[in-house]
């Protein structure tokens, strides 16, 4: 499918809208070369850059086979391991498209696009500043399975703008809510609006890096457009990066809301959010901390967690007695054997 979307008029000169897709990875031998070809088959992408961080396996050498020898490929090698930030910050800055007319997007080493999301997501480049659609989610191994939307088609049916208030709260855990959060999409970014404002991924983040980026370019006024439509196919897997993190990338998630309240402009609301949010990380933080506490028998650290402020001593009593409950569940079916 060739795209024919609208052009973007600056002065007396029509630009037509380029894109550059950002490719982190470390270790994706088993996924890259699928995520590169999803890339390239969009013909609307002009640049793919895949930025490998120190992988032991050869990913590298996976990812430069996949190429389809239009030229768009880029293949760059971290001097170490630096984390998916710097990975992405890298790409950015190697990217050779002028910043006037270039728009930028993710696509994760394991994940693929469905074919033409790209071409639809460009039509609405005058609407907006980030565009986003909706995800599906794929289990490793089991796809026959089926994939499941991130948000709900039955009550998502039109685009629709997303605040910095609205986007924020998406994240917030809540017990029994399926997970909808708005962190976990990919948009494509204008990247002339990050650069006016000198937006990149933190680098210090290993966890939560999309979350911060995005609320980040809310709050500086960027307009960002969720479509319905699932283009982007998210393929969870039991040893994916983004599911192992330390007590120290909790931390780094929860205080860059800190930062984040800093920035001028937010209203009542927004803050309320980032409060929200806030409390919300640092309830998963006190557990892990808890349980180490535990294990070292060290009832001076487990009392501290149970002194932060209110939610955290009641989501910790919970947690406690969900665990309770789910031992004592499998003492009384091992009795029964």
């Amino acid at each position: 499918m060739e795209w024919h979307g609208k052009a973007l008029v600056a002065g007396n000169s029509e630009m037509t809208p380029s894109l550059t897709l950002l490719i982190p990875a470390y270790n994706a031998s088993a996924t890259i070369a699928r995520a590169v070809r999803s890339a390239l088959a969009e013909k609307e992408v002009a640049e793919v850059i895949v930025v490998d961080d120190a992988s032991t396996d050869n990913t590298v050498e996976v990812a430069r086979a996949a190429d389809d020898g239009s030229g768009r490929l880029k293949v760059l090698v971290q001097p170490g391991n630096m984390g998916p930030s710097a990975a992405r910050n890298r790409a950015l800055a190697e990217s050779a498209l002028p910043s006037e007319t270039a728009w930028v997007g993710i696509l994760d080493a394991d994940d693929y696009f469905v074919a033409g999301r790209i071409a639809a997501m460009l039509a609405h480049t005058d609407a907006a500043d980030m565009i986003a659609d909706n995800m599906l989610r794929e289990v490793a191994g089991r796809e026959m399975e089926g994939r499941q939307k991130l948000l709900d088609n039955t009550t998502f049916t039109a685009p629709r703008t997303i605040d910095f208030t609205t986007f924020v709260a998406s994240n917030v855990t809540r017990r029994g809510r399926n997970r909808g959060e708005l962190g976990f999409i990919k948009p494509l970014m204008r990247r002339s609006f990050l650069e006016a404002h000198n937006i990149h991924y933190r680098e210090d983040m290993r966890l939560g890096e999309d979350y911060e980026l995005y609320a980040r370019a809310l709050a500086h006024g960027a307009r960002l457009l969720l479509l319905p439509e699932a283009g982007y196919v998210s393929v969870v897997r039991a040893n994916s990066l983004s599911g192992q993190h330390s007590e120290h990338d909790l931390q780094v998630l929860r205080d860059c809301d800190e930062d984040l309240a800093r920035i001028e402009g937010l209203c009542a609301a927004d803050h309320a959010a980032l409060r929200a949010h806030y409390r919300s990380v640092d309830c998963r933080l006190q557990w892990r901390l808890l349980i180490n506490a535990v294990k070292a028998r060290d009832v001076r650290a487990a009392a501290a967690c149970f002194a932060r402020p209110y939610p955290v001593p009641f989501y910790l009593i919970r947690e406690l007695w969900g665990q309770l409950v789910l031992r004592s569940a499998r003492a009384v079916k091992g009795i029964g054997r």
